[in-house]
């Protein structure tokens, strides 16, 4: 249908007056699908008794100060004092149950008053909400990832130190080691630490309580364990064999000398897909107690090599080749095996996205207590986004050989842009209160399908 150019156009001249009142106007309509989220799973008693230690009772209570960060980082903001922007929002005041929000001080002051048994029992809270999501699901297999991420600072904060760090050299920093669940794309627990630490320092024990936390809910499933170079030892090959736990782990040249040998004095490789040629044999260092299964894997890479390259030390050099090694005990071809260890890599997109949209990479505080419960609040936003998308969808993928989430979530700031961040009015005509916004056909559609799929899970 062809439409004229009067019907169109218009012509605008005049700028409008402006006027600031109280009408009743949010600009967070879409916060009503976490409201009937956070009944569904009655996350406030759950805050609530994460906090019933604490004798101080102030007017806003500590899990209130948890929930309004949660909250916080729903709705895109980073610092504390960005809370002044949205104070007066009526739906926000309906899902905190308040009818105002605390000045930033009193909120810098709650986060400052948190103990390292609070945060322990958020660690709890947290655990909980991703194993009753995986006990729910029924999987056969179950996949965590481990790797640390570093959260710079550029003052003083108690915990911090001064370690490795390529991008901010000399920054104090924190570097908590995570565990994630491949199928779901959420945060299963975190343990915080100084900045200068390795990674490998204490993950031992760390894992271990992941894997029997999800052995405790899934005594039948298979558990399987990634990690990078920095993980590789073995004590933590043997403990993860005796636990019964498959895994693949990177290997570091830089660490065996002898592997650089093996490399270069190997004359056929078998191959792999166009771009990959391997080889494996069972092998292990001098210190080590048993042989193990090692995949040494030849990459064709036509890029040029820019890192600083010491030809005859470590790391085994050819022209156009890019080598690495990973040790396992999967009955899998090795085709397979590279494909489930690659598969990693969507750990690092986790982080990318607890950086940038839940806002992971801030610090409030300069006490430690408070710095945790911060970034347990990002995780919790970030694993309730993935919550609400998994009870609102059915699952769009079974198992890949790279163990990629069984749904295809969208990111926390995509869902904030199409849904959270909607403009609309509280009214109450006939005393029926009433969230009015636009007629927007595709808002109206996939909100409802969201609301729709939470009240019938309740």
């Amino acid at each position: 249908m062809k439409c004229s150019k009067a019907s169109l156009y218009r012509k605008t001249h005049r700028i409008p007056e402006i006027r600031f009142e109280d009408q009743r106007l949010t600009s967070f309509a879409g916060l009503i699908l976490f409201q009937s989220l956070f009944t569904r799973i009655g996350l406030k008693k759950k805050l609530s008794n994460c906090f019933q230690h604490l004798k101080v009772s102030p007017i806003f209570r500590h899990d209130f100060t948890v929930m309004l960060l949660i909250v916080h980082l729903l709705l895109g903001y980073r610092q504390l004092q960005d809370i002044r922007y949205y104070r007066d929002d009526p739906v926000v005041h309906r899902l905190l149950d308040v009818k105002r929000l605390p000045d930033v001080a009193t909120l810098s002051r709650s986060l400052a008053g948190m103990d390292a048994r609070s945060v322990e029992k958020l660690r709890r809270l947290n655990r909980q909400q991703v194993l009753q999501r995986i006990e729910d699901m029924g999987l056969a297999r179950i996949t965590l990832d481990f790797d640390g991420s570093v959260l710079s600072i550029s003052r003083f904060a108690e915990g911090t130190a001064v370690g490795y760090n390529r991008r901010k050299k000399g920054q104090r920093s924190y570097y908590p080691l995570f565990c994630t669940i491949a199928q779901t794309g959420q945060a299963l627990d975190v343990w915080h630490r100084p900045g200068n630490v390795h990674d490998s320092n204490g993950a031992e024990a760390f894992i271990l309580a992941c894997i029997h936390e999800i052995r405790a809910i899934a005594p039948r499933a298979i558990i399987e364990v990634r990690m990078d170079s920095a993980f590789f030892s073995d004590a933590i090959v043997s403990r993860l064999e005796n636990e019964g736990v498959e895994f693949t782990i990177s290997v570091p040249f830089e660490r065996f000398a002898k592997l650089k040998c093996i490399v270069e004095g190997r004359k056929r490789w078998r191959h792999l897909d166009q771009r990959c040629h391997f080889f494996e044999m069972r092998w292990k260092p001098n210190s080590w107690q048993r042989k193990q299964r090692f995949v040494f894997i030849r990459t064709r890479n036509r890029k040029q090599h820019k890192e600083p390259l010491q030809l005859d030390m470590f790391i085994p050099y050819e022209y156009g080749y890019d080598f690495k090694v990973i040790v396992t005990n999967k009955c899998l071809s090795a085709k397979k095996a590279l494909a489930f260890h690659n598969g990693r890599g969507s750990q690092e997109g986790i982080f990318a996205e607890l950086k940038s949209q839940a806002q992971m990479d801030y610090i409030p505080t300069r006490r430690q207590a408070g710095n945790q419960v911060y970034l347990l609040a990002t995780m919790l936003a970030h694993n309730l986004s993935r919550e609400m998308q998994m009870v609102a969808n059915n699952r769009q993928r079974g198992t890949t050989e790279k163990r990629a989430p069984l749904w295809q979530f969208i990111q926390l700031g995509t869902l904030r842009r199409k849904l959270i961040q909607r403009a609309g009015r509280l009214t109450r005509p006939q005393r029926k209160l009433t969230l009015t916004m636009s007629a927007n056909p595709t808002v109206k559609s996939e909100l409802l399908q969201y609301l729709n799929a939470l009240n019938q899970a309740a």
